[in-house]
Protein backbone atom coordinates (compact mmCIF):
# COMPACT_ATOMS: atom_id res chain seq x y z
CA UNK A 1 0.00 0.00 0.00
CA UNK A 2 3.12 2.49 0.79
CA UNK A 3 4.31 1.86 -2.56
CA UNK A 4 1.45 2.46 -4.61
CA UNK A 5 0.71 5.80 -2.66
CA UNK A 6 4.39 6.72 -3.16
CA UNK A 7 4.20 5.85 -6.71
CA UNK A 8 0.58 7.93 -7.57
CA UNK A 9 1.36 10.65 -5.29
CA UNK A 10 4.74 11.23 -6.25
CA UNK A 11 6.15 11.54 -2.38
CA UNK A 12 7.83 9.51 0.52
CA UNK A 13 5.18 7.91 3.15
CA UNK A 14 6.45 7.49 6.37
CA UNK A 15 4.97 5.18 9.18
CA UNK A 16 3.80 6.92 12.76
CA UNK A 17 3.24 4.63 15.95
CA UNK A 18 0.86 5.66 18.50
CA UNK A 19 -1.73 4.40 20.99
CA UNK A 20 -4.87 6.82 22.35
CA UNK A 21 -3.57 6.04 25.86
CA UNK A 22 -0.61 7.85 25.49
CA UNK A 23 -0.70 10.86 23.15
CA UNK A 24 -2.01 9.30 19.66
CA UNK A 25 -0.07 9.16 16.70
CA UNK A 26 3.44 10.68 17.87
CA UNK A 27 4.83 7.50 19.95
CA UNK A 28 7.50 6.68 17.44
CA UNK A 29 8.12 7.61 14.02
CA UNK A 30 10.61 6.50 11.01
CA UNK A 31 13.66 8.31 9.69
CA UNK A 32 14.71 8.16 5.99
CA UNK A 33 16.57 5.13 6.45
CA UNK A 34 12.57 3.21 7.19
CA UNK A 35 14.52 0.51 9.61
CA UNK A 36 12.79 1.03 12.60
CA UNK A 37 10.77 3.65 14.44
CA UNK A 38 12.11 5.99 16.78
CA UNK A 39 10.59 6.04 19.84
CA UNK A 40 10.34 9.53 21.41
CA UNK A 41 12.28 8.50 24.66
CA UNK A 42 12.73 12.19 26.24
CA UNK A 43 8.66 11.20 26.80
CA UNK A 44 8.08 7.48 26.73
CA UNK A 45 10.04 4.54 28.54
CA UNK A 46 9.95 1.42 26.23
CA UNK A 47 10.32 -2.55 27.22
CA UNK A 48 9.98 -5.73 25.62
CA UNK A 49 8.40 -8.41 27.65
CA UNK A 50 7.63 -11.70 27.80
CA UNK A 51 3.88 -11.51 27.57
CA UNK A 52 3.51 -14.92 30.23
CA UNK A 53 6.38 -14.98 32.26
CA UNK A 54 6.44 -10.55 32.09
CA UNK A 55 10.19 -11.30 32.32
CA UNK A 56 12.01 -8.19 30.63
CA UNK A 57 13.51 -9.14 27.61
CA UNK A 58 16.76 -8.25 25.82
CA UNK A 59 16.98 -6.11 22.86
CA UNK A 60 16.73 -8.16 19.50
CA UNK A 61 14.59 -10.26 20.93
CA UNK A 62 10.52 -10.07 20.12
CA UNK A 63 7.98 -9.86 22.83
CA UNK A 64 5.42 -7.21 24.61
CA UNK A 65 6.25 -3.64 23.93
CA UNK A 66 5.64 -1.74 27.30
CA UNK A 67 5.19 1.55 27.74
CA UNK A 68 6.09 4.25 30.91
CA UNK A 69 4.75 7.56 30.12
CA UNK A 70 7.31 10.38 32.09
CA UNK A 71 5.22 13.51 31.48
CA UNK A 72 1.83 12.24 31.38
CA UNK A 73 -0.11 14.07 34.22
CA UNK A 74 -3.66 13.43 34.25
CA UNK A 75 -3.65 10.15 33.16
CA UNK A 76 -0.29 8.63 34.17
CA UNK A 77 0.44 5.13 33.00
CA UNK A 78 3.40 2.63 34.53
CA UNK A 79 4.52 -0.74 32.42
CA UNK A 80 1.37 -0.24 30.26
CA UNK A 81 0.80 -3.07 27.84
CA UNK A 82 0.36 -2.39 24.93
CA UNK A 83 -0.62 -6.17 23.91
CA UNK A 84 1.70 -5.47 20.47
CA UNK A 85 4.66 -7.61 19.55
CA UNK A 86 7.94 -6.29 18.25
CA UNK A 87 11.79 -5.82 18.81
CA UNK A 88 13.35 -3.03 20.26
CA UNK A 89 16.81 -1.90 18.72
CA UNK A 90 19.43 0.48 20.62
CA UNK A 91 21.96 0.43 17.68
CA UNK A 92 22.18 3.73 16.53
CA UNK A 93 21.00 4.29 13.36
CA UNK A 94 22.55 5.72 9.91
CA UNK A 95 20.18 8.81 10.60
CA UNK A 96 22.73 9.50 13.14
CA UNK A 97 19.14 9.73 15.88
CA UNK A 98 20.05 7.71 19.09
CA UNK A 99 16.42 7.20 20.06
CA UNK A 100 15.89 3.35 20.25
CA UNK A 101 13.71 2.01 17.57
CA UNK A 102 11.03 -0.46 17.69
CA UNK A 103 10.09 -2.57 14.86
CA UNK A 104 6.60 -2.19 12.90
CA UNK A 105 4.10 -4.86 15.33
CA UNK A 106 4.43 -8.17 13.87
CA UNK A 107 1.19 -9.46 15.97
CA UNK A 108 -0.75 -9.58 19.19
CA UNK A 109 -0.47 -11.02 22.20
CA UNK A 110 -4.26 -11.41 22.60
CA UNK A 111 -4.99 -12.50 19.63
CA UNK A 112 -6.66 -9.68 18.54
CA UNK A 113 -7.02 -8.53 14.89
CA UNK A 114 -7.09 -5.18 13.35
CA UNK A 115 -9.89 -5.62 9.83
CA UNK A 116 -10.50 -2.18 8.46
CA UNK A 117 -9.16 -0.07 11.13
CA UNK A 118 -11.56 -2.23 13.66
CA UNK A 119 -10.47 -4.39 16.54
CA UNK A 120 -11.86 -8.02 16.32
CA UNK A 121 -11.43 -10.16 18.74
CA UNK A 122 -12.07 -14.28 17.58
CA UNK A 123 -13.98 -14.79 21.23
CA UNK A 124 -16.43 -12.09 19.99
CA UNK A 125 -17.08 -14.27 16.66
CA UNK A 126 -16.87 -17.33 18.76
CA UNK A 127 -20.16 -15.57 21.15
CA UNK A 128 -21.76 -15.14 17.84
CA UNK A 129 -21.52 -18.63 16.91
CA UNK A 130 -22.48 -19.88 20.87
CA UNK A 131 -25.26 -17.70 20.70
CA UNK A 132 -26.84 -18.81 17.06
CA UNK A 133 -26.31 -23.16 18.84
CA UNK A 134 -23.46 -23.58 16.03
CA UNK A 135 -19.94 -25.32 16.68
CA UNK A 136 -17.25 -22.77 17.86
CA UNK A 137 -14.90 -24.72 15.58
CA UNK A 138 -14.67 -21.99 13.10
CA UNK A 139 -11.82 -20.60 11.37
CA UNK A 140 -11.00 -16.77 10.64
CA UNK A 141 -9.20 -15.84 7.40
CA UNK A 142 -8.17 -12.28 7.06
CA UNK A 143 -6.51 -11.43 3.64
CA UNK A 144 -5.98 -7.79 1.61
CA UNK A 145 -7.49 -7.06 -2.08
CA UNK A 146 -6.42 -4.24 -3.53
CA UNK A 147 -5.28 -2.48 -0.39
CA UNK A 148 -8.53 -3.74 1.89
CA UNK A 149 -8.70 -5.92 4.10
CA UNK A 150 -11.10 -9.14 4.02
CA UNK A 151 -11.99 -11.76 6.27
CA UNK A 152 -14.12 -14.90 5.88
CA UNK A 153 -15.59 -16.86 9.07
CA UNK A 154 -15.22 -20.40 8.26
CA UNK A 155 -18.17 -22.31 10.45
CA UNK A 156 -18.59 -25.96 10.73
CA UNK A 157 -22.03 -27.09 10.67
CA UNK A 158 -23.01 -29.16 13.54
CA UNK A 159 -23.26 -32.79 12.93
CA UNK A 160 -26.88 -33.35 14.22
CA UNK A 161 -28.22 -30.13 11.80
CA UNK A 162 -25.94 -31.21 8.88
CA UNK A 163 -28.88 -32.52 6.41
CA UNK A 164 -27.06 -31.45 3.01
CA UNK A 165 -29.50 -29.01 2.13
CA UNK A 166 -28.63 -26.05 0.37
CA UNK A 167 -31.58 -23.67 1.45
CA UNK A 168 -30.62 -24.34 5.04
CA UNK A 169 -27.07 -23.72 4.91
CA UNK A 170 -27.76 -20.82 2.96
CA UNK A 171 -29.75 -19.65 5.26
CA UNK A 172 -27.36 -20.27 8.57
CA UNK A 173 -24.95 -18.32 6.78
CA UNK A 174 -27.48 -15.36 6.27
CA UNK A 175 -27.91 -15.09 9.78
CA UNK A 176 -24.41 -15.90 11.12
CA UNK A 177 -23.42 -12.75 8.75
CA UNK A 178 -26.02 -10.53 10.10
CA UNK A 179 -24.89 -11.68 13.47
CA UNK A 180 -21.00 -11.11 13.24
CA UNK A 181 -21.43 -7.83 11.31
CA UNK A 182 -23.81 -6.54 14.40
CA UNK A 183 -21.17 -7.56 16.61
CA UNK A 184 -18.11 -6.58 15.06
CA UNK A 185 -19.36 -3.09 12.77
CA UNK A 186 -17.83 -4.57 9.41
CA UNK A 187 -18.77 -6.58 6.93
CA UNK A 188 -17.92 -10.65 7.39
CA UNK A 189 -18.19 -13.29 4.79
CA UNK A 190 -19.44 -16.31 6.49
CA UNK A 191 -19.21 -19.82 4.72
CA UNK A 192 -20.91 -23.31 6.21
CA UNK A 193 -18.40 -25.77 5.71
CA UNK A 194 -18.95 -29.93 6.86
CA UNK A 195 -18.39 -30.99 10.01
CA UNK A 196 -15.06 -32.09 11.12
CA UNK A 197 -13.58 -30.28 8.28
CA UNK A 198 -11.43 -27.51 9.53
CA UNK A 199 -7.94 -29.13 9.81
CA UNK A 200 -6.91 -29.60 13.46
CA UNK A 201 -3.61 -28.83 15.00
CA UNK A 202 -2.43 -30.81 17.94
CA UNK A 203 -6.26 -31.45 18.53
CA UNK A 204 -7.31 -28.17 18.59
CA UNK A 205 -8.52 -25.94 15.16
CA UNK A 206 -6.58 -23.23 14.06
CA UNK A 207 -8.61 -20.32 14.61
CA UNK A 208 -7.12 -17.68 12.83
CA UNK A 209 -5.23 -16.84 8.76
CA UNK A 210 -4.16 -13.90 8.51
CA UNK A 211 -2.24 -13.90 4.80
CA UNK A 212 -2.13 -9.97 4.65
CA UNK A 213 2.02 -10.22 5.51
CA UNK A 214 1.96 -6.87 6.90
CA UNK A 215 4.99 -6.95 9.14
Amino acid sequence: MRKDIESRLGIKAYDIYGLTELCGPGVAFECAEQNGLHINEDHFIAEIIDPETHEVLPYVESGELVFSAIDKQAFPLLRYRTKDICVLDDSICGCGRTFIKMSKPMGRSDGMLIVKGVNVFPSQIETVLMQNECSNNCQIVVDRENNTDTIEVQVEMPVDKFSGKLSEITSLEKKLYNSIRTMLGIKVDVRIVAPKSIERSEGKAVKVIDRRNLS
